[in-house]
């Protein structure tokens, strides 16, 4: 199991565009390619249709391998060339985004941890809404929670849960010692332009080939 980030750092609504679209690319080539993806978190961009960030769950289907070389063919900056959808006229061609890759820490002790069974929202079958089986922890020393809804069952999302957890309170830790330059959050901050691992161009979002 493999985490990836795609970010559009502190980019515009375009840059928010191109996250959507790469998360798109990302799921047409992992069926392809016998690795699974779920998403565990996205926050939304500014315009409808758009992601500042969503962070993905990459497992191998058969290859134990698969996963890890499926994730580090993203990892790094990403390019997408195309005029503006929002801003006609406008100058900038070159949208740059950013792509991580964490292995998940462990789940934090459940003696840290209070847990609500809660229904699952939003597409996902027809579990969904029926069962209460998304979960919502809250770290109780610090107020930071999540919800999880990825898996079937209380107890995978439960061990997911306890992972995000102890991912964000090691950020949070490290955003402390170091004066906000955490590495997740150095990733947003600051992506690597004018060398793109990627590049895809045009409304269709078609990569350039070298």
């Amino acid at each position: 199991m493999i985490w990836m980030q795609i970010t559009a750092n502190t980019g515009p609504a375009e840059c928010c565009l191109a996250v959507y679209k790469t998360l798109r690319q990302v799921q047409h080539e992992a069926g392809k390619e016998g690795v699974s993806l779920s998403i565990l978190e996205q926050v939304d961009g500014p315009v409808s249709g758009t992601l500042r960030s969503v962070l993905l769950c990459v497992e191998s289907v058969a290859d134990g391998a698969a996963a890890r070389l499926f994730a580090e063919r993203w990892c790094g900056s990403l390019l997408w060339i195309c005029e503006s959808p929002y801003r006609p006229g406008h100058k900038r061609k070159n949208w740059f985004l950013g792509c991580a890759v964490y292995l998940p820490l462990a789940p934090l002790p459940d003696s840290e941890i209070r847990y609500e069974a809660t229904r699952a929202s939003g597409p996902g079958g027809q579990h969904v809404n029926k069962t209460d089986s998304a979960i919502r922890a809250t770290h109780i020393a610090t107020g930071l929670s999540v919800k999880v809804q990825t898996e079937r069952s209380q107890h995978a999302n439960k061990r997911l849960a306890g992972q995000l957890l102890a991912g964000k309170l090691a950020e949070l830790a490290k955003t402390e010692r170091e004066q906000g330059k955490a590495e997740r959050r150095r990733q947003h901050l600051q992506t690597e332009r004018g060398n793109a691992r990627r590049v895809f161009t045009g409304p269709g979002f078609k990569e350039k080939i070298p």
